[in-house]
């Protein structure tokens, strides 16, 4: 484990959010953080938008792209940084989609947050703690990790909702974002879902037949998940479909009127934050194999419309990885217009981590799902 440099040690101890605007500490953190991000960008470590992030100290590669849909603006926003922390076996992927008049500034500064209070709260975690712990057993240690992780999550997606409800630039009061990120530790996989985009996980058979296999590794948080619905309904919010709109479940206000939320947690939507939507974010965790190959991150636009066995299969069948997540995108955008003809298309987006520099063939195991 390679532990950060003085540069964000110092991090931990001066940023803050918005405790008190504009003083000289926040300020000095938010310089340090932006010169932290700046570096990793010119070094072609960060990305936010379509194109492609290879590491070659951690034997990933990322396919990132994004297409907007047909309702307007693309409230979809990304982001992959490898060398996370400033380590080199560490790797950040987030997909955040905004939703509401104002989801496009909602999701970008969802964006924005996140990973750099997720760093600041992670060291604050690690300074707490001791480094030399002695595990006897691997798992122990990985859990010890994961509750790390797992406090750093939950601090910061607290921070991020209380400061969009500060922010004076755009309302989320009826508008917000969804955000789904993954942090990758070596062959540690962290990840925290907080909306309906999804995770998907292929690896390969254990027949070693040559074919890969999906795994869900997230839930698509959606209103009428018994655990979900019965939250809103304690706190007087309404769960129901719209006649013309069957199966698709929202969440609306006591009085059954507005906004009509399909999913069940979010940043922002402060208009049913106390009618059961919350900001709170679903973490786990996963020990990766030789045998994973690569995780797809999506937006709802292509789980819409391309099954979990279908993703796997378009990804792991193109040539080049750099065009997967491209591929991925446009293969949903097809089979959009074709499933949902007169139904104006969701925006799309997409990130393809590869776990192996090195490029291999598999075919599909067809009709196998796990949730």
């Amino acid at each position: 484990m390679v532990f950060f440099p003085s540069l964000v040690n110092g991090l931990a101890r001066t940023v803050s959010f918005r405790r008190e605007k504009n003083s000289p500490k926040d300020e000095g953190g938010r310089k340090v953080v932006e010169a932290l991000a700046k570096e990793a960008k010119k070094n072609e470590l960060l990305l936010s938008s379509s194109g492609t992030v290879k590491s070659h100290k951690a034997n990933t590669f990322a396919s990132v792209f994004s297409k907007r849909g047909t309702k307007g603006t693309n409230q979809d926003r990304l982001a992959v940084w490898e060398g996370f922390g400033c380590q080199d076996d560490m790797i950040f992927c987030g997909i955040f989609d905004g939703h509401g008049s104002w989801g496009h500034f909602v999701a970008k500064r969802v964006r924005e947050l996140i990973p750099l209070s997720l760093l600041c709260n992670w060291q604050e975690a690690l300074a707490t703690t001791s480094l030399d712990l002695d595990f006897k057993l691997e798992e122990d240690r990985n859990l010890h990790w994961f509750d790390l992780w797992k406090q750093s999550y939950l601090k910061t997606c607290a921070a991020v909702d209380q400061d969009l409800k500060n922010h004076t630039r755009f309302d989320s009061f009826q508008s917000g974002a969804t955000a789904l990120t993954i942090i990758k530790q070596g062959k540690l996989l962290t990840l925290a879902n907080l909306g309906d985009s999804r995770a998907v996980l292929a690896t390969a058979s254990e027949d070693d037949d040559g074919t890969l296999i999906p795994l869900q590794l997230t839930t698509d948080l959606k209103p009428n998940l018994p655990e979900e619905a019965e939250r809103i309904k304690k706190c007087k919010g309404k769960v129901f479909c719209m006649e013309d709109e069957p199966g698709v479940y929202r969440v609306w206000l006591p009085d059954g009127k507005t906004p009509g939320l399909a999913i069940s947690r979010a940043f922002g939507d402060y208009c049913v934050k106390d009618f059961g939507l919350i900001s709170v974010p679903q973490v786990t965790q996963r020990t990766l194999t030789t045998r994973d190959q690569f995780i797809i991150l999506a937006s709802d636009g292509v789980w819409d419309v391309i099954s979990n066995d279908e993703a796997v299969k378009i990804v792991s069948s193109v040539p080049q990885k750099e065009k997967a997540a491209q591929r991925l995108v446009q293969c949903a955008a097809y089979e959009w217009k074709r499933k949902r003809r007169n139904i104006a298309m969701d925006d799309m987006s997409a990130i393809c981590l590869f776990f192996h520099s090195s490029s291999s063939s598999y075919s599909l195991k067809p009709s196998r799902r796990v949730k």
